[in-house]
């Protein structure tokens, strides 16, 4: 395929594929897309481990990594501390965190042993915290850095160009893409209501060709809904340059997901996700889940604000995994998850994509005849 999206990194196939799991980045840069490497969850030490690996994987192929760098956070009222994390932990009431354990009480989840390693709560939910994330992530020769939750800060936009790096960002709304416009972002993520994760409220057929019209000539990557050649086809023709992906490298034979989040994505409908604020704070589609159902119960207390819901909740989630608690259980996921029923290598899921959109594009070609 050409476009100025394969122009710009040297790509085969304006695929590109958001995912935690570096092996999963490795494949779909390896199969002639971009991966690009999910950075929120890593300690600073670990991204690194993570980079270099992907650095030694790739062959010098492009590939990128995906920060997050909220505009609107309760972190953000607060002046730079030594204790950021101990500043946040007072914020936060004493009866959202009785809720959570009568919660985890009432599906009989056990509390953290002692021998059970470091728990990771806050991470990455900050600026300051993403700004070290950023700074490994120039160590290494990236293609691209995306920031999700708003424009990136603008000396962050400056200092990726200095050093040849394109800027993406993720919006839900057309004034969101003329302000990521404004900031320098060269390419903007048109992210529409299926997607998994944090999204807005305007579908895919909507916003996409809203925000192409919008931003032009600045690229347009079309995400949201995105599980098929067929759907890539349909996004190309409402003028975007690409497809942005996430869900559908969740059940590939490369993904470090568990086996019981694994069956559950498998086994799930394109009506089993919910967008709620139970595990961050600002409105993520995802698995609905005993979790989910109970957050968004109106007898419960309300979520807390960004960064609080997960420095709150971040404890709990690491005991349902360890416990591997089915009906507390649950993961970002778009609508697409529907689709997904089967486990695939990553590498054949990118032919795939590429072959359907082949075929949808013929097929539209052969109509106008």
């Amino acid at each position: 395929m050409k476009n100025r999206m394969c122009d710009m990194f040297g790509l085969e196939f304006p695929i590109f594929a958001f995912s935690h799991c570096r092996d999963v980045v490795a494949a779909v840069t390896n199969a002639g897309g971009m991966g690009v490497l999910g950075a929120l969850y890593f300690t600073p030490e670990e991204l690194e481990i993570e980079l270099a690996w992907i650095d030694e994987h790739v062959d010098g192929r492009p590939y990128g990594v995906d920060i997050v760098m909220p505009a609107s956070s309760a972190a953000n009222n607060l002046d730079v501390v030594e204790d950021l994390a101990g500043e946040l932990e007072k914020m936060i009431p004493d009866g959202h965190r009785a809720f959570v354990e009568q919660l985890l009480a009432d599906h009989d989840v056990p509390p953290w042993p002692d021998d059970g390693g470091t728990l990771k709560t806050l991470i990455g939910w900050t600026d300051e915290n993403a700004r070290s994330h950023v700074d490994i992530s120039f160590d290494h020769p990236i293609n691209l850095l995306v920031n999700a939750l708003g424009p990136p800060p603008k000396d962050i936009v400056d200092l990726a160009h200095e050093k040849g790096v394109k800027v993406a960002a993720l919006v839900g709304r057309v004034d969101q893409a003329l302000t990521q416009k404004e900031r320098g972002v060269d390419i903007i993520v048109a992210q529409g209501h299926e997607a998994g994760g944090h999204t807005g409220e305007v579908t895919s057929m909507v916003l996409w060709p809203e925000v192409v019209d919008a931003v032009g000539p600045t690229p347009v990557l079309a995400a949201g809904g995105i599980g098929d050649g067929r759907q890539m086809a349909a996004a190309l023709a409402l003028g975007t340059d690409g497809v942005w992906t996430g869900s559908i490298w969740l059940t590939t034979a490369e993904s470090d997901l568990t086996p019981l989040l694994m069956d559950k994505l498998l086994d799930a409908g394109s009506r089993d996700t919910v967008r709620s604020r139970a595990l961050t704070g600002k409105p993520a589609r995802q698995l609905r889940s005993a979790w989910t159902d109970a957050w968004d119960d109106p007898d419960t207390p309300s979520p807390l604000p960004m960064p609080l819901q997960y420095l709150l909740v971040g404890e709990a989630q690491n005991r349902i995994g360890r416990a591997q608690n089915r009906e507390l259980s649950g993961f970002p996921v778009g609508q697409i998850v529907g689709r997904m029923d089967k486990v695939r290598p990553t590498r054949e899921v990118v032919f795939d994509l590429v072959s359907e959109f082949i075929e949808a594009s013929q097929a539209l070609h052969e109509s106008l005849d």
